[in-house]
């Protein structure tokens, strides 16, 4: 199953706080928008994107383990199922990130957080988002402490992109999407 419209409804009926939806629809478009750079199959990334957190809301201890057989029931293959697990190793699950499906999950899931929390400090929001910004902000421990900088980081060098590059490609890719960038 690789249909999105499906997987934003099956998001949608687990996930109910709109922030985390937002999240969600955030980390579809980077994928989606990564998928095209790269030649994959763009809609399929972007499920990948908009299902990973689909336990979170409902079983945060448990997540991403508790999505597999929502996602099995559901006609997801493994290797999306595979990613979804892969995002949260070593910390939760013990399924390393191999492909480069998993791979992209992680590099995307923890800035479209930041890149989120950053904009809703400014008055254009998303619009006035820049790389430098960022890259400054990123030092302010105190600023959305609870996402953790070194995954960021970690997930640039996981796909083999220049950190800055990276930002400017996230950015980039929330902004050009309406639902991520609603004004």
């Amino acid at each position: 199953m690789t249909d999105l419209s499906a997987s934003t409804e099956l998001m949608e009926k687990f996930i109910l706080n709109e922030n985390l939806r937002k999240h969600c629809y955030a980390v579809a478009a980077v994928m989606k928008s990564y998928a095209l750079k790269l030649n994959e199959d763009s809609e399929r990334w972007a499920v990948t994107g908009i299902l990973h957190d689909l336990d979170w809301e409902k079983f945060p201890d448990t997540h991403p383990n508790t999505a597999v057989p929502i996602l099995k029931e559901a006609g997801y293959d493994d290797e999306i199922i595979e990613a979804i697990l892969g995002h949260a190793y070593p910390e939760r699950t013990d399924v390393p990130r191999t492909s480069n499906l998993s791979k992209y999950l992680f590099a995307c899931d923890e800035i479209t957080g930041f890149v989120t929390a950053y904009s809703y400090m400014k008055p254009g929001g998303l619009d006035d988002v820049e790389v430098k910004s960022i890259k400054k902000k990123m030092k302010d421990k105190a600023f959305a402490r609870n996402v953790n900088r070194e995954d960021i980081l970690k997930g640039a060098e996981e796909i083999g992109i220049v950190f800055e590059d990276h930002l400017e490609n996230v950015i980039g890719a929330m902004k050009n999407d309406p639902k991520v960038n609603s004004k």
